[in-house]
């Protein structure tokens, strides 16, 4: 399997593991130092801080799913646009479009940056 379809792989599984909040499986793709970036606030998150997002997410959100518009693999990792789909308590649609380049190595990933626009975030802090 050449590299690019390793970081592809990986990508998949990770997506698939936020996608029903297998916290373990998250966990054993991330390496334990590696370090989670957002745009919004311009900090570095550790992976528990990651997980803790991750299981506050699915509270908030029913039927949560990462939808993958575009993905290519870098030479170092990949690159991944998606839009988060879920629903609200209030039976509301949510969706946030973001865009996240991961470095991977040894079929883990060491950094996740993610871009998003917050006023997307809004219905969730709402409820």
């Amino acid at each position: 399997m050449s590299q690019t379809n390793d970081f592809i792989a990986v990508a998949e599984r990770f997506m698939a593991a936020l996608n029903i909040a297998d916290e373990a499986a998250v966990r054993a793709i991330y390496t334990p130092d590696a370090r989670i970036w957002h745009n919004f606030d311009n900090k570095l998150q550790p992976v528990e801080d990651n997980i803790k997002s991750l299981r506050w997410m699915h509270r908030k959100l029913s039927n949560l799913n990462y939808d993958v518009q575009y993905r290519v693999a870098l030479p170092d990792g990949f690159l991944q646009e998606h839009v988060l789909r879920g629903t609200l308590a209030n039976g509301e649609a949510f969706t946030l479009h973001a865009c996240a380049i991961c470095k991977v190595e040894n079929g883990r990933i060491t950094e996740l940056r993610e871009y998003l626009d917050t006023a997307e975030t809004q219905p969730l802090l709402k409820q």
